[in-house]
């Protein structure tokens, strides 16, 4: 007869998630994750693989249920530069105050670790960004068509900026810094693409 899990992989699995994300994957020890999830190494490891598996598995929960949410909503916002600052106001608000404030972003934090070592992890990674920069790309693609970017802004490029800029507030963040300055900067990106009537 099969063994049968007596756990949910789905709840434990959210619980790993916060663990890494706050604490960060590469400092955190199998013995911290068998006490917050209250299994055996032995149910982790039949049930995840090692620990960087476990890790991948966290990223992609990550991305799915905290990440493209976000993205998606950004994507389909038609305001264009407004919808981008509301994306970073956000961004901010969450990271320097709240439940998950100082936390940084787990999968820019990953990004700052020797985590994406593993090609599972990799994929993951370039998912995230493939999918913040097609939503930056998106919303710059409205600002556009609503006259409100500078002539020959090179899109692309801009995407690129902005989700850099992304990266750069959640590692900020996590480090202490404060969200004025953090907007401050967003705000300097931002006129950088505007026409002069818009600033």
């Amino acid at each position: 007869m099969p063994d049968v899990k007596h756990f949910d992989p789905d709840v434990v699995l959210d619980r790993v998630v916060r663990l890494f994300w706050q604490r960060g994957a590469d400092t955190t020890g199998i013995t911290d994750i068998v006490e917050t999830t209250g299994l055996s190494r032995s149910s982790l490891y039949a049930t995840f693989g090692d620990k960087a598996r476990l890790h991948a598995a966290a990223l992609g929960r990550y991305l799915e249920q905290q990440s493209r949410p976000v993205f998606d909503a950004l994507a389909a916002d038609t305001r264009g530069l407004p919808a981008i600052a509301a994306f970073f106001e956000r961004l901010v608000t969450a990271r320097c105050s709240g439940e998950h404030a100082r936390w940084g972003c787990l999968v820019t934090n990953t990004h700052a670790t020797a985590g994406g070592d593993l090609p599972e992890i990799r994929d993951i990674l370039d998912r995230h960004h493939d999918a913040l920069h097609a939503a930056m790309r998106a919303a710059l693609e409205a600002a556009r068509a609503a006259g409100q970017l500078r002539a020959g802004l090179d899109l692309e490029a801009a995407a690129e900026a902005l989700a850099l800029q992304a990266y750069a507030v959640n590692l900020r963040s996590r480090a202490g810094a404060e969200a004025a300055g953090l907007l401050a900067g967003v705000r300097a990106v931002l006129d950088g693409f505007t026409t002069t009537e818009e600033r």
